[in-house]
């Protein structure tokens, strides 16, 4: 997938650059070479610029089905700042998401034990080895007649966290087969969006929010 990337961009400086992702891009290279995030954000770097090499670093990733926001810097001398404010949580990370069930509670937090196991995320209720905290907040409102909304505060960044944690529930999110959803959702897409990240400026410290709301649709496909 390649996009017009100005079309995308939610916030920019001297330093930094906040895309909103479409789902079905991937964040960076893997090895099949499919078109990336990254290497289009370079692009459009050096297309704007008249030096002869220029730097582009994310600081996170979304998963390829995933839309929402990527931050990335644009010169390596930010990168240390804003890398430790994503490792010690001073970055805060929301999330939006479509599930067709809803859980006991419409509002809580859930905690689990995170582990990594052949491309999936398992989720247990007790301490095992190698296994991580993930944590995430949640309030749910109705989305329509027969599906939910859920806003989401992500208090930890694991693999595929938010849709292990919401299927934990019994509420996979809407077109993640992977995890248990039978409901069909858009190709190469599910019905999860980060659409809000609020962190602090490398440089001056102002508190930087931005924002880009999900755009689920109304009607479920099949």
């Amino acid at each position: 997938m390649v996009i017009y990337l100005p079309d995308f961009i939610i916030y920019e400086d001297d330093l930094l650059l906040a895309i909103n992702k479409p789902a079905g891009l991937m964040v960076e290279p893997d090895r099949n070479g499919y078109p990336n995030l990254l290497q289009q954000v370079k692009k459009y770097l050096k297309d704007c610029s008249s030096v002869p090499e220029i730097y582009a670093q994310h600081l996170h990733r979304l998963d390829r089905p995933v839309s929402g926001i990527i931050l990335f810097a644009k010169q390596r001398h930010v990168l240390r700042n804003l890398s430790e404010q994503f490792a010690q949580r001073k970055v805060k990370k929301y999330y939006q998401a479509l599930t067709e069930k809803q859980p006991e509670f419409r509002k809580g937090k859930l905690e689990h034990w995170h582990r990594k196991e052949k491309k999936k995320a398992v989720l247990y209720n007790f301490e095992v080895e190698f296994a991580e905290q993930a944590q995430l907040s949640y309030q749910i409102s109705d989305f329509s007649s027969d599906r939910y909304l859920w806003d989401i505060e992500l208090h930890t960044g694991k693999y595929h966290q938010i849709r292990s944690q919401l299927a934990s529930t019994g509420c996979p999110v809407e077109g993640d087969s992977l995890y248990g959803s039978t409901l069909a959702y858009f190709p190469n897409q599910i019905a999860l969006h980060a659409c809000k990240l609020i962190f602090y400026h490398p440089i001056t410290s102002d508190e930087i929010i931005v924002e880009s709301n999900a755009e689920f649709s109304e009607h479920k496909t099949s």
